[in-house]
């Protein structure tokens, strides 16, 4: 009995003894810091969120140089297919063809968030709702005054992406169901960024644009899209349709500093956390 008790103690003791080596090297991997350089280019609509994403990591891990900017979604893959970027932020999987676009080859897409898209006019627009239809001819030129939607006696201003924006690609594909965009008028001017199309819609009072939740404050406001408001119950419950996934790509699969940084968006800590607050939605929310 007192060997079988012996024994019994040494199997314990040794189990205790590994799985606290096992503990101890977990905590070192976790506390290990990335080391090395990350460049972010491409998306204006996913800005927000990897600029917030770039401060909480460089906070973790100080050793690594990481830079962000946003432009337009197409500028992601064409940085890092040309290496001036190691990481492409894009509004659509661009390992994929889209309408206008053709695959990149030799990237990694990785989903790291869903962003609703909305249709915004300026705060004092007494317009509120514009159904698929009206949204068709408006940005087609077909209806050019505010009156003929519901609003007050004056022309219609229409502000839209240029070529290449991923916000222009979702709008164009969910909200206006493929429909095609006026090209010239004196009513129609294109901006190059979220950024220029809140300031340019906040700074005109009849002017209409769009953009994702993320930029939607000050003198903006979003206008719902046949009755559905564009919030973020009515995009994971299935009501509202104008949104789509978010991508960062790599060259080949993500290695070191760079795929540290991608799991750390992907993780469960910020997609939780901060992606939530910028009103971008978590990709494990949404049904496949």
């Amino acid at each position: 009995m007192k060997s079988l008790f012996k024994k019994l103690s040494f199997v314990a003791l040794s189990s205790a003894l590994l799985f606290g080596s096992s503990l101890g090297l977990t905590e070192k991997a976790e506390a290990a810091q990335a080391t090395g350089k990350v460049v972010v280019a491409g998306s204006s609509a996913l800005l927000p969120l990897t600029q917030q994403a770039a401060k909480e990591f460089k906070k973790a891990n100080p050793k690594v140089s990481i830079s962000v900017s946003g432009t337009a979604s197409i500028v992601g893959p064409q940085s890092v297919s040309k290496g001036s970027a190691t990481i492409g932020a894009c509004d659509w999987d661009a390992t994929k063809p889209v309408p206008g676009f053709n695959a990149f080859k030799g990237l990694k897409a990785y989903p790291i968030a869903v962003i609703p898209f909305a249709t915004i006019v300026h705060k004092s627009n007494p317009v509120k709702n514009l159904t698929t239809k009206q949204l068709q001819d408006i940005f087609a030129g077909k209806i050019t005054n505010w009156k003929e939607v519901g609003g007050k006696d004056e022309p219609i201003i229409v502000i839209n992406r240029v070529h290449g924006s991923g916000t222009r690609v979702n709008y164009q594909m969910k909200a206006l169901k493929g429909s095609s965009f006026m090209t010239k008028g004196e009513n129609y001017k294109e901006v190059q960024s979220n950024g220029n199309m809140i300031q340019a819609v906040a700074t005109t009072p009849n002017a209409i644009g769009y953009t994702d939740l993320a930029y939607i404050k000050g003198d903006i406001k979003a206008v719902a899209y046949n009755g559905i408001e564009p919030t973020v119950q009515n995009v994971t419950s299935g009501k509202y349709p104008v949104w789509g996934y978010g991508y960062l790509l790599t060259k080949g699969e993500a290695t070191g500093a760079n795929k540290a940084f991608i799991q750390y968006i992907q993780s469960k800590k910020f997609q939780q956390g901060s992606l939530k607050k910028l009103k971008f939605i978590p990709i494990t929310a949404m049904k496949k």
